[in-house]
């Protein structure tokens, strides 16, 4: 009821109006606690000092500072019991080795632009000082401004920028160290399909297996390749019993290997060397190795008459752009799209595949820039400093952090997607944006899993997900391939069962809602757009519960507490009644944004049949 219900503009525009007010004044409050505690000596570790250039050319030492100064480490790392005020210094001669230069631009560019040592880029530029300034501080750092000299030119062409929140492993690997090799990789895998596609179409799908078969022995070395062509193999001899249980246990079964001692800690073993993102890349290629495995097998029981290949098996694992962090593409639709000879684009589709590079471009800068002025990533690990924030900024902290695992999913997959659209295929879409849900049911950060788990499992079991029974057995069975898939832990026990309560308890209301004498009585005293405002309410209180539950496995179970705690009990009501209100805003204009939609959708559909 009231779905397709219009609500008036200004009463729109009211909505619209206060939550940009709430944002604002949220963001504000959050911005001054970053700015304020940028140098507490218990954000050290995950916010680091960037530089920003602007004006002329300026030579760099291999240090990627400005030549002329140079770094040193503080006071108890010294060998030479130097003096410990500033750790700035000016050079007295050039660095022996040779200086570069770099062309400055008088725009900002992201501090992994520049040429850094190390994992986390140069090492921190400040001192430490244990002692708290007059402004209550902990930990304030000082530096020295080196004069001007012929090596150095005046401090007014450079400035030390805001620290960075460099919190997020995985985000700045792919985007210091890696991102090279990253770029490097996936341009050769799309010049080498470019190539194969012009000169022997139907053979493309065999130079992917063979591009991502080298890359993983690259990366990973030869031994972790027979690894999981050990478990490929495995699958598909189970496939041809044409037994889907059997599939499927075998399937849970290897997952589970890589995911429980001792067996991972036997299988970590082939892998060869050592790099920051080992962990990390064998822990992705593994784990989607044996979801695409199970694919194929389940799909190979469903479709008995197609007499899959072992060599169908191997183009659909080694698929680069998909091996390590995905999507997934359930195997059927992955063997249709690229057993195509001769594959055709849609009209407009070039265009759209550069506007979503171009997108994903933007969206990396942004984060960047972003995390200079807010460190949302530090400030949930440092729970004293939290608990100081005013009840706004904690809200605005617990939202802008599902938000940033949004953003990260979504670059991340607009990454992939984008080269995987110049090979002609069709990838799951990025996750639906966190702003918009309100309902469990599409709540999912990776919506190539999301697909493969209602495929193989929560449909499977749970049908039209209409019956209590039926569906309370599917969540729970799916949510336990959901816990072995993350890693069994206590905090994704939590995490699994607070979901899946979640999306029971929707459904509970739901039929409530249908029940006989309430919808009656709903439709009786409540016009639609009262009907409306109610369910939106029910929405409002609904998208915080998904906010609370995942949190819980983004940051800590003592942040989420502290949140719900400063949200529910500290500040009841005023802050309870605000936050709520302000969030049933935001549901109110997702709602029309749907409305409009769905509107769009019939009249194009209406369109087509008159044609």
């Amino acid at each position: 009821m009231g779905v397709k219900t219009a609500l008036p503009a200004a009463e729109l525009g009211l909505y619209s109006l206060v939550l940009s007010g709430a944002l604002g004044y949220a963001g504000r409050g959050l911005f001054e606690a970053s700015q304020g505690g940028a140098h507490r000596k218990a954000f050290r570790e995950s916010v680091r000092p960037g530089w920003e250039y602007i004006g002329r050319k300026m030579e760099t030492n291999r240090d990627g500072l400005p030549q002329g100064l140079q770094h040193h480490p503080p006071q108890e790392q010294r060998s030479n019991g130097g003096m410990s005020g500033n750790v700035l210094d000016r050079g007295g001669a050039r660095s022996s080795r040779a200086a570069h230069v770099v062309p400055l631009i008088p725009l900002y560019l992201p501090s992994w632009y520049f040429p850094q040592r190390g994992r986390q880029g140069p090492q921190p530029l400040l001192s430490s000082n244990a002692q708290e300034d007059s402004g209550g501080r902990e930990g304030v750092e000082t530096l020295s401004s080196p004069s001007a000299s012929p090596l150095c030119p005046r401090p007014t062409l450079t400035c030390l920028g805001p620290p960075q929140d460099v919190a997020d492993f995985e985000w700045v690997m792919w985007f210091t160290s890696f991102r090279n090799a990253i770029f490097l990789a996936l341009s050769g895998h799309v010049l080498f399909a470019k190539l194969c596609t012009m000169v022997a179409p139907q053979l493309r799908s065999w130079m992917y297996a063979v591009y991502g078969a080298l890359a993983v022995v690259g990366t990973m070395g030869p031994w972790y390749l027979l690894l999981l062509l050990g478990h490929c193999v495995g699958l598909y001899v189970v496939s041809l019993l044409h037994q889907p249980w059997l599939c499927l246990g075998l399937g849970l079964a290897s997952l589970a290997s890589f995911k429980l001692d001792p067996l991972i800690s036997w299988q970590s073993g082939f892998v060869t060397g050592t790099f920051d993102l080992q962990e990390v890349l064998f822990h992705g290629g593994s784990g989607f190795t044996v979801l695409r495995c199970t694919s194929f097998a389940l799909e190979s029981c469903a479709h008995p008459d197609r007499r899959y290949s072992l060599a169908d098996l191997l183009k659909y694992n080694f698929y680069l752009p998909f091996f390590f962090f995905g999507p997934i593409m359930t195997f059927d639709r992955f063997h249709a799209q690229v057993s195509q000879v001769e594959p055709l684009r849609r009209e407009g589709e070039l265009w759209r595949i550069r506007a979503q590079a171009g997108l994903s471009v933007v969206a990396i800068v942004a984060v960047d820039i972003f995390f200079h002025f807010f460190y949302i990533l530090t400030i949930p690990n440092d729970l004293k400093f939290a608990s100081r924030l005013p009840d706004s900024a904690l809200a605005g902290l617990a939202y802008s952090n599902l938000v940033y695992d949004w953003v990260k999913a979504a670059v991340l997959f607009g990454v992939v997607n984008t080269v995987a659209r110049l090979d002609h295929l069709d990838p799951p879409r990025p996750p639906k944006c966190i702003t918009a849900l309100y309902v469990f049911s599409e709540t999912h950060f990776d919506r190539g899993i999301n697909d493969w788990l209602c495929r193989y499992v929560y449909d499977h079991i749970g049908g039209e997900h209409s019956e209590v029974i039926p569906e309370l057995v599917a969540t729970v069975a799916t949510f336990a391939v959901t816990t072995l898939w993350l890693g069994p832990c206590d905090t994704v026990y939590l995490w699994s069962c607070l979901n899946c309560f979640g999306l029971n308890f929707e459904l509970w209301v739901q039929k409530l809602a249908e029940w006989g004498p309430l919808a009656r009585i709903e439709q009786a005293s409540l016009s639609e757009q009262m009907s409306r405002r109610v369910r939106a309410i029910f929405g409002a209180m609904n998208f915080w519960a998904i906010i609370m539950y995942n949190l819980v496995s983004l940051n800590s179970f003592e942040f989420t507490e502290l949140v719900a705690k400063r949200l529910l009990l500290t500040g009841f009501p005023q802050t309870t009644l605000a936050v709520l209100f302000v969030t049933y805003c935001g549901v109110q204009l997702v709602k029309e944004r749907e409305r409009t939609l769905m509107l769009e959708e019939e009249q194009k559909q209406d369109k087509e049949k008159s044609e």
